[in-house]
């Protein structure tokens, strides 16, 4: 279970602004994801948004540190922290997600599947590097990707889920362990010409 934020603090503002926006009556229209990104770019800017605790980084690999779960499951705010050259396996999610860099700057690769015959794989469509201050949302379906580091200190970032992370132990869907090709190779294959 996270650990209780200071009250009054930013965090703690952060939770209360998001509960706000994706129960808000004119709310219905738009995806909580993009609803959800407008409230954490306005903090991520901010020295005192996490804690020292909350900053920690594992050698081993990127920390996870769950800050909040609403009570009605609808939404979980969680960081991650990352050392150089730490990663994530190719994922998706059970749900939307908005991801905001606190400090540093990451390297998130999108990835569509393609199923030719009968060969399964991955091929980029999209690299992004994410400085301090950018937002990002991903919807399923269709969010195929992985992030990674992007710096050469410490990295930081802030991940709102539209689900109970404490619950389901994460917002991952399903890891993709197949092949990558690139879309130069597919397109050559493609336009390969026929031999006589």
């Amino acid at each position: 279970m996270p650990a209780p934020s200071p009250r009054g603090s930013r965090l703690d503002v952060l939770v209360r602004e998001i509960r706000e926006a994706l129960r808000a009556p004119s709310a219905g229209r738009e995806q909580p994801g993009r609803r959800a990104a407008d409230v954490v770019a306005a903090h991520l800017r901010h020295d005192d948004l996490l804690t020292e605790e909350q900053l920690a980084a594992d050698p081993a690999a990127y920390k996870q540190h769950i800050l909040h779960i609403e009570p009605d499951g609808t939404f979980s705010v969680v960081a991650l922290v990352w050392l150089p050259g730490q990663r994530t396996p190719i994922h998706d999610h059970v749900c939307w997600c908005v991801i905001g860099v606190h400090r540093g700057a990451e390297e998130e690769i999108r990835y569509r599947l393609v199923d030719e015959d009968c060969s399964p794989h991955l091929v980029p469509v999209d690299v992004t590097v994410n400085h301090v201050g950018t937002v990002a949302h991903l919807s399923p379906p269709g969010d195929i990707h992985e992030v990674r580091s992007a710096t050469d200190g410490l990295t930081v970032s802030l991940h709102v889920y539209g689900a109970d992370v404490g619950r389901l132990g994460t917002s991952v869907r399903r890891r993709y362990d197949l092949p990558v090709r690139s879309p130069h190779a597919v397109l050559g294959a493609a336009q390969r010409p026929a031999r006589p």
